[in-house]
């Protein structure tokens, strides 16, 4: 370690096999962990990590460390990557093994309002929402860097265990990337780390639930596509009917008895 606490450097792929050990022994210790893998040199491909990526790159305090961690989330040095409400964390091989948190500023209910507001019956379903498939109007305003949905860089805190004072190190920056990979399977994570409920996007158009796109993909179609379990809503019960009260509508029904003539006697 140097004067400045710096760890010697670690090529590669020693640092890979470095991290299937680590891993290896953090899953045989009991903690499940979901790694970020990328094929391939492309970060993100779908619309929503796109455009998780172009805001962060946007904003100068990130743009010029951010291409340090990229190549640490292409060759899977985030071994474990988690979000919740408000919260990020994450496990990164480096020189060692680097513990990283993110703390993000929930979306303040005025904006979230406004958001809504001005998406208002523009969009259609939820496939539609997820997928990142609307008009461009709408796509300005949830992505927009001042007042949409991703987070400004004085909305977001972090720590890496790592010895790298700066405030956004390699380690922090390869966790970046590896939520705008997370986004492309899962997009709806985004809005749960914003702490927001996406689905009252779709209230504006008279439902709170996940419409038929015109493609003809239902609830079942998007739950093996995103992951989300949907559940049906469940079946009015029947009243019974109250002891010793004959039901009118069910008396009705009843087939009437056939009564037989009447013999006269002779």
């Amino acid at each position: 370690m140097s004067f400045y606490g710096w760890r010697p450097y670690v090529p590669v792929g020693a640092r890979r096999a470095q991290g299937m050990k680590k891993a290896a022994a953090l899953v045989k210790s009991g903690r499940a962990l979901d790694p970020v893998v990328i094929e391939g040199r492309t970060i993100a491909s779908t619309f929503w990590g796109k455009a998780w990526c172009n805001h962060m790159e946007s904003f100068s305090d990130f743009s010029n460390r951010l291409p340090r961690g990229r190549s640490y989330a292409r060759n899977g040095s985030v071994l474990d990557l988690q979000i919740r409400p408000g919260k990020v964390s994450a496990l990164v091989m480096g020189s060692s093994l680097y513990k990283i948190e993110f703390s993000i500023d929930p979306l303040p209910p005025k904006k979230w309002k406004a958001i809504k507001g001005k998406c208002a019956g523009q969009i259609d379903s939820l496939v539609e929402l997820l997928r990142g498939k609307f008009s461009d109007g709408v796509m300005r305003i949830i992505t927009d860097s001042a007042d949409g949905i991703f987070p400004k860089p004085a909305e977001i805190n972090k720590s890496c265990s790592c010895p790298d004072w700066a405030d956004l190190c390699k380690h922090l920056a390869a966790v970046l990337y590896g939520i705008g990979a997370r986004l492309d399977s899962r997009p709806e994570l985004l809005f749960l780390l914003r702490d927001v409920d996406h689905t009252e996007l779709l209230e504006s158009v008279g439902t709170g639930t996940a419409k038929t796109t015109k493609g003809g993909m239902d609830e079942a179609d998007l739950a093996d596509v995103f992951g989300i379990e949907i559940e049906a809503a469940p079946a009015p019960k029947k009243k019974p009917a109250a002891k010793g009260k004959k039901n009118p509508a069910a008396e009705k029904a009843k087939p009437k008895k056939r009564q037989s003539p009447t013999k006269t006697r002779r």
